[in-house]
């Protein structure tokens, strides 16, 4: 079976006045379908540039990405926001959600540019939202759920056009620590299903939920190992 994600020999350089950032120098990667991979480096270490090429958000100045048997690597910028919105499902750690639209409508708007009728969009925005948790929530704006509520309504997002991965940046970075610990319970129900989840996070804490890491620094991967202590949410007391 092919690898959902390869990346091979990926180089992403900026040119910042006369100065030349190499912020990713020779990375090499694979990842298959219904891994869960947590990604992190110290500040400068590549691992937000390449997380932006894995989102299809940038590409590469040398190397090939394919994601899901397409090579992504040279796309224009429409033909990777056609990937992204069906290849892709982003959690960010702000929620990115539109603030005076309903749970409900943020949900489904990914939906919107698939083309999806309203009835169909809103009746699959519904699911999802109670799939998190959060069915009683539906027609609340973002200013009328906590931070954790408004992080599962960015997952249910993320979720709505079946993605082939997930991507989550830092999704605990504005969380206190038990919701973070709802969270990374949400993350692992999401993986147990059969989803691919790519995690970048600094938090030790959080990355040791997921199965594998994958450490960065100087542009470079400095070590790709299987995580074999995994920590495993205790939901007892988890609403």
């Amino acid at each position: 079976m092919e690898p959902l994600i390869t990346i091979k020999n990926i180089g992403r350089k900026y040119v910042i006045g006369t100065e030349v950032i190499h912020a990713l120098k020779d990375v090499s990667l694979t990842i298959n379908k219904g891994e869960f991979v947590a990604l992190m480096g110290p500040s400068g270490s590549g691992k937000s540039t390449l997380m932006n090429i894995l989102g299809c958000l940038d590409t590469p100045t040398k190397g090939e990405y394919i994601l899901n048997g397409i090579n992504v690597s040279h796309m224009s910028d429409n033909q990777l926001a056609e990937v992204r919105n069906s290849e892709i499902g982003f959690v960010f750690q702000t929620f990115n959600l539109l603030p005076r639209n309903t749970a409900l409508d943020n949900v489904a708007l990914p939906l919107i540019y698939s083309g999806v009728s309203k009835v169909d969009r809103l009746a699959r925005a519904e699911q999802a939202l109670k799939n998190v948790g959060l069915g009683n929530r539906i027609d609340h704006r973002p200013n009328e759920l906590s931070g954790g509520q408004r992080q599962r309504v960015a997952v249910a997002r993320a979720l709505i056009n079946d993605p082939s991965i997930i991507l989550a940046d830092e999704p605990t970075g504005n969380l206190d620590t038990k919701t973070s610990i709802e969270i990374m319970s949400l993350m692992e129900d999401i993986h147990a299903k059969g989803n691919t989840i790519i995690l970048v996070t600094h938090e030790e804490d959080i990355a040791m939920h997921a199965h594998r890491i994958v450490r960065m620094r100087d542009g470079l991967v400095e070590r790709d190992y299987i995580n074999t202590n995994v920590q495993i949410v205790d939901r007892s007391g988890i609403v």
